[in-house]
């Protein structure tokens, strides 16, 4: 095996596209022969993903691993926070739940994890020839650098040279660049490598007397300046989920709920591919009611997220609109909501110990201690309704919840028998049901199974008198060209060259 490598991205701030830089240099590594592995010590996300071991990650790093042509594993992301309230996090430390800590608590407690992100990082310092390391927001956020795990602190640990990714579309990209640096200690300006101005519009010729100037205030070299160029790679986090726009002439109308605890949203992202499929997040009761279908996503808050549809009347608004034949489709959160009552009484996710759901579904959700986390495959049973005639059709996705959803029992007079119908995978502890127009299921993926996608998109086509369509399409195939699309670009646009020297020289 080579001798182990590495480099790690830095920011300007959040949302500058450090994990886009990250996964273009994972596939560029990849395709030169490199045996290739992302690393993010400490993830902040709502956007998860199970691994085949049942482990819970972030999902940057699995778009890392995908780019790099490896199996995405707990060890490329050691720490996940998920926030539950704008307070608390759920803390993960090596894909399984530690506990809920507030924002002080946890800062004084981070220091404790040094030892598995080292031992994380040690594994693919052992395995792998190249390590491609993602910093988080911007490393020079001075109240919070002691006892750093995730930016300078982790480049020390990790031994690293390090690249600042900067964001021009947002304007001021020379001042962030000489801010961030100048706000670093002595030691840690001396890692940084290189820069890189990302997402630029226009004419590069433009930017020349400024870079220059900012390569002698800073005596750091600019490694390129990268155009704004539309991908179909996932976003990271909720920043960038509005890049949905509604496509004027698409026949199918389809409109996401933006839960205030929206999380992976990414489960969204196949319809995108679909040329007859319009898009849009939604944030109140009066944007509802010209759509064809509406999904409620997942939620890591799913009470207050429900509370949070009533105080907007957008329970009604939804309710109201399911009973005139709008397809209601809720995955994961969205399903719990789409129940009868969902009932926390451990207060685990919210001060609420109990709140009526949208009723359109025979349910009841208990949060309970139990987080599941696991992979999930199997085929479409008891289909009726909107999914009638799609009986074994195979499903591949993943569960991530708190609790389980069972039949609903307290009316004595709802004929059990027939509401198990609905039932669509068969288990007792429900994974999935239908009823007529509603469909709910706790897989996430589902929309990424194009067998199903299909029949789905078919059955609305046919509602609406439309065209049946029979598109073969792959989403990871998709996937796949995108990130090859990505390394072009970034050939093309940074000294890769360089890139190779300070790796080399490290």
């Amino acid at each position: 095996m080579k001798k182990h490598k590495n480099i790690m991205i830095f920011g300007t701030g959040s949302n500058v596209g450090k994990s886009i830089i990250a996964t273009g240099l994972c596939r560029i590594f990849y395709q030169d022969g490199y045996r290739v592995a992302p690393f993010k010590s400490q993830n902040m996300a709502l956007n998860s993903f199970i691994t085949k071991s049942g482990k819970e990650m972030g999902r940057a790093q699995v778009v890392q691993a995908e780019a790099a042509k490896i199996e995405p594993e707990v060890f490329m992301n050691p720490i996940l926070l998920k926030p539950t309230t704008d307070r608390k996090s759920q803390v993960i430390v090596n894909g399984k739940v530690y506990k809920n800590m507030d924002a002080r608590e946890y800062f004084a407690f981070k220091h404790n994890l040094k030892k598995e992100i080292k031992r994380a990082y040690d594994y693919i310092r052992e395995n792998y020839d190249i390590c491609v390391l993602e910093g988080a927001g911007s490393p020079a956020e001075i109240n919070l650098k002691e006892d750093d795990i995730v930016n300078t602190g982790m480049a020390e640990m990790a031994d690293a040279p390090v690249i600042l990714v900067a964001d021009i579309d947002r304007g001021g990209v020379f001042a962030a660049i000489y801010g961030t640096i100048m706000l670093l200690e002595e030691s840690e300006r001396a890692r940084i490598k290189g820069v890189i101005i990302n997402k630029f519009r226009g004419d590069k010729s433009l930017l020349a007397n400024g870079i220059e100037m900012i390569e002698d205030l800073t005596n750091v070299t600019v490694l390129g300046v990268v155009p704004y160029v539309k991908l179909g790679i996932e976003e990271e986090d909720s920043l960038g989920i509005d890049k949905y726009n509604e496509k004027k002439d698409a026949k199918i109308k389809i409109s996401v709920i933006k839960l205030k605890h929206i999380s992976n949203f990414t489960d969204i992202d196949a319809l995108s591919h679909y040329s007859d499929v319009s898009l849009k997040y939604v944030k109140s009761a009066n944007e509802l009611g010209n759509e064809d279908v509406i999904i409620i996503p997942g939620s890591k808050n799913t009470i207050e997220d429900m509370k949070d549809l009533v105080e907007k009347d957008m329970a009604r608004k939804i309710i109201r609109l399911a009973k005139s034949g709008t397809v209601i489709f809720g995955i994961c959160g969205g399903f719990q909501i789409l129940g009868q009552k969902i009932t926390d009484l451990n207060n685990l996710e919210s001060n609420l110990r109990e709140i009526s759901g949208l009723g359109l579904l025979s349910i009841e959700t208990v949060i309970e201690m139990e987080k599941i986390t696991t992979q999930y495959e199997n085929t479409l049973k008891n289909v009726s309704g909107i999914l009638s005639g799609m009986e074994n059709v195979k499903i591949n996705g993943y569960e991530i919840h708190q609790g389980y959803s069972y039949l609903e029992n307290g009316d004595k007079s709802k004929n059990l028998k027939e509401i198990q119908k609905n039932c669509i995978f068969g288990e007792k502890k429900l994974k999935g049901m239908v009823r007529e127009n509603v469909i709910g299921t706790y897989v996430h993926g589902i929309f990424d199974n194009f067998e199903f996608t299909n029949s789905f998109l078919n059955k609305i086509r046919k509602n609406k008198g439309l065209e049946y369509a029979d598109k073969k399409f792959s989403y990871s195939e998709y996937k796949d060209r995108e990130y090859d699309k990505l390394a072009k670009v970034l050939r093309e646009n940074i000294d890769i060259e360089k890139i190779y020297e300070i790796i080399e020289k490290e």
